[in-house]
């Protein structure tokens, strides 16, 4: 696939994908013997996980460990699973976080929506008050 293509395929522009080879996100793509980038099965495979790892707060820095790690070969499964695994804790403890906060903002939206209907039954009362003054 060409740049293009991974481009749309992954909502990514041109220039992030150039950038992420550039940086050791993603391994080298191949290349044609034009030297234009030629992303197979495996370098698609690297773009999409870049991509939900980023997306989930992963650190770059880590990210490219993790590419590096995975380029010394069989050696590092065992560093490559250790970083996973601290990328998880995190990743964990992050959503407890952004938890507590969601909880704490459903119970701000509770309370207006409690305190308005509150507001709305006193209006209601007022007017059937005023209506009922009337018929008198």
């Amino acid at each position: 696939m060409t740049i293009a293509e991974v481009s749309k395929k992954y909502d990514i522009s041109a220039d992030t994908l150039r950038y992420y080879e550039r940086i050791g996100l993603i391994p080298p793509v191949p290349r044609t013997k034009g030297g234009v980038r030629n992303y197979d099965e495996a370098s698609c495979g690297w773009v999409e996980l870049m991509k939900c790892m980023r997306a989930a707060g992963v650190q770059i820095e880590a990210l490219i460990e993790y590419v590096a790690l995975f380029q010394r070969g069989d050696e590092t499964i065992d560093a490559r699973k250790a970083l996973l695994i601290e990328q998880r804790d995190q990743l964990l403890s992050r959503m407890d976080d952004m938890r507590r906060s969601l909880d704490r903002l459903n119970d701000k939206i509770d309370r207006y929506e409690q305190g308005l209907m509150t507001k709305e039954r006193q209006l209601a009362r007022f007017r059937d008050d005023q209506a009922a003054r009337q018929v008198k």
